[in-house]
């Protein structure tokens, strides 16, 4: 230990800084690492302290570097304590690499250089674990990629742990771009990997030559992942490495633009075998569906044979895919009527999301069975939606299944209403006040439970719901009892008393309430949406706010603000010449870089009701409704919604635009 900590009082520590300031107590930890019962310790505040969250590399971390790869190295500290560590040299290795230069320390390259030299040895460490961590490090020395590369590549010759070796190969493939001598030989290496070998290392060689050049897809990438999850036990792909399921994944994500290749990839595996590697290509092919409008006649047809898998979690999936699809699901319409019924399909999760993909049809045989739903005890759906990324199979919302029946009330409203008389917790009334907001007017013969809740933690969502039924609502319910509410909002809904006051006035005709409590946050960052809202809906009467909308129209260049100002001041004006513009300018940059999402649908049903002025919009709505590529966020089940959306609302504008009498 001595040896291991020379020098180190001779440093300034307390001119150095870490992410809590001075660094006087590094030399506190380095010395701790060798105190068997601190090591732990000290090893997780080196880390929180010297590299916290990455984003820079401080002053402190070039002075502790060498002491911190001295402690990796020593067989006396425990094991854990030295993967931890070399686990922190990999961290602020790649933090200097990709942070701005004015946040990595001036002393990092040279103390980085020297850690370079004392970790090659460290290859061939005894441990398996602390190889394969010293491999990501030295993943990081770019500026000795070639010696760096022979070294791992040499390690790679002799190493007996397969998953190590794996991550040598993924190390040789992150330095190539930066080689010089040494680039042509790895590729070739590397493609020699590819094209032989074991199934895990093959795949792990793709990975590399995707990271070693970068943008240049190759249909032997295709080939290989083809080759290796077509014709290989799943338990060889990646050993150690997650499931057969986030193999699939990753690999054919490794194709790239090679849509030709993925999407016969995605074929392949959807009929493999293995339930987990079907529901791999599930996932792969909701992805890409996700992505481009082009991949539904590639990928849609072959996902709907999944309806009748084996596996009641790839049924589901299947299930979900067609209702994210829409309407191009229509031909397998019959296929998900015959998955509602308990004989058709057993599996209640798989029978829900069969409900709410014919219901995206607009298909009248969902509502059956979701009538049954709302009678039993556990409804089979949650009283949230849930906007999460990725590809989650969680519940769907009542919401999102039943919001757009509201032709089929009729038939809906008795078992909902008993739902609603019955219910005792404030999610579930309050979905079900949602639902019947999104019918409107055909949920009037709902005022009566509505009106139980007025006295109860969903007042606010009974009185939305109400306010959006419209004046029979008006009629029945009792202004005292609204302006108590309004008086007193519950105290532990901060939101409440905006949405009181917009309701009250929505339900009365009376707008003062709400204009004495938004309207002086008009010029606020967070609440000059509600104030805009509420001034759109007031219309030609609110004249006297023009002028403070005109200031405000330009503050934002995207976003809900643009929306909400230039709705108010056109409902207000009738003059669309100065609206229009912005309304543009906020909505194209989507329609190049994609990530549209509810502002910006919102904008061009805006652009829609405005009509034959709003002429300056056509180049982007016709810019939405070409791209193969979705102009919405990738990767979310409600990607295809979402989109369709955007492209139903800009038809409509088109239409209105091109009407000769306008909309």
């Amino acid at each position: 230990m001595s040896d291991a900590l020379a020098r180190l009082d001779d440093v300034d520590w307390a001119a150095l800084r870490h992410a809590y300031g001075a660094a006087d107590d590094v030399p506190g930890m380095l010395r701790d690492l060798y105190r068997p019962e601190k090591a732990t310790a000290a090893a997780d505040d080196l880390l929180t302290h010297v590299h916290h969250q990455g984003g820079a590399v401080c002053s402190s971390a070039p002075a502790a570097l060498a002491y911190v790869i001295a402690a990796a190295a020593d067989p006396a500290i425990a094991g854990e304590v030295r993967q931890e560590l070399l686990e922190l040299v990999e961290a602020l290795a790649d933090t200097a690499n990709t942070a701005a230069p004015r946040f990595v320390s001036a002393a990092w390259p040279a103390a980085w250089d020297l850690a370079v030299t004392d970790l090659l040895p460290l290859l061939d460490d005894p441990v398996a674990e602390h190889r394969a961590a010293v491999a990501d490090a030295l993943a990081q020395a770019h500026h000795r990629a070639d010696e760096v590369i022979l070294a791992l590549r040499t390690r790679w010759a002799v190493e007996s742990t397969p998953q190590t070796g794996l991550r040598l190969i993924d190390a040789v493939g992150s330095l190539i771009v930066h080689a010089g001598e040494q680039r042509d030989a790895s590729i070739g290496w590397l493609r020699e990997l590819m094209d032989g070998g074991e199934p895990s290392v093959r795949l792990a060689a793709v990975q590399a030559l995707h990271r070693a050049l970068p943008g240049q897809d190759d249909p032997a990438y295709a080939r290989t992942v083809s080759d290796v999850l077509s014709g290989s036990d799943p338990a060889t792909w990646r050993p150690g490495h997650g499931t057969a399921e986030a193999t699939v994944v990753r690999a054919v994500g490794l194709l790239g633009e090679d849509r030709a290749g993925l999407t016969a990839a995605t074929h392949g595996l959807l009929g493999h075998p293995d339930p987990t590697v079907r529901a791999g290509a599930l996932r792969v092919a909701a992805q890409a569906l996700s992505g481009r409008r082009s991949a539904v006649p590639e990928l849609l047809p072959a996902v709907a044979r999944s309806l009748s898998d084996p596996e009641p979690g790839n049924r589901l999936f299947a299930a979900r895919v067609l209702g994210m699809c829409g309407h191009a699901a229509l031909p397998w319409a019959d296929a998900l009527a015959a998955m509602v019924t308990d004989d058709g399909e057993p599996h209640l999760a798989a029978r829900c999301h069969a409900i709410w993909a014919l219901s995206r049809l607009g298909d009248a045989r969902c509502v059956p069975p979701l009538v049954r739903r709302l009678a039993q005890a556990r409804l089979g759906f949650a009283y949230h939606a849930s906007h999460a990324d990725g590809w989650w199979t969680y519940e769907l919302s009542l919401t999102e299944v039943a919001a757009g029946l509201s032709a089929h009330a009729g038939v809906l409203l008795p078992p909902l209403r008993a739902r609603l008389a019955a219910a005792s917790t404030l999610d579930e009334r309050r979905v079900l006040c949602q639902v019947l907001e999104a019918w409107g007017a055909a949920a009037a013969p709902a005022i009566p439970e509505l009106l139980g809740l007025l006295d109860t933690h969903a007042a606010v969502w009974a009185l939305d719901a109400l306010a959006a039924i419209g004046p029979a609502a008006a009629e029945a319910v009792p202004r005292e009892r609204l302006r108590a509410l309004l008086d007193a909002p519950p105290a532990d809904q901060p939101f409440a008393p905006r949405s009181l006051a917009l309701a009250y006035g929505r339900l009365t005709g009376d707008r003062e309430p709400a204009l004495a409590l938004l309207v002086p946050q008009l010029g606020e960052p967070y609440d000059q949406e509600n104030a805009a809202v509420l001034l759109a809906e007031l219309g030609p009467p609110g004249a006297a706010y023009a002028g403070r909308l005109r200031e405000l129209l330009t503050v934002h260049q995207e976003g809900w603000l643009p929306l909400r100002v230039g709705e108010a001041l056109w409902r207000i004006t009738g003059q669309a010449d100065e609206v229009v513009p912005v309304l543009v300018r906020a909505i194209a940059p989507f329609a190049e870089r994609g990530g549209a999402y509810r502002a910006v649908v919102e904008t061009v049903k805006l652009l829609a009701e405005i009509g034959a002025d709003a002429a300056p919009a056509e180049p982007v709505l016709r810019a939405f409704l070409d791209a193969d590529e979705r102009p919405v966020r990738h990767g979310t089940w409600r990607s295809v919604p979402e989109d369709d959306e955007l492209c139903d609302a800009a038809r409509a504008a088109l239409h209105a635009i091109s009407a000769p009498d306008g909309p």
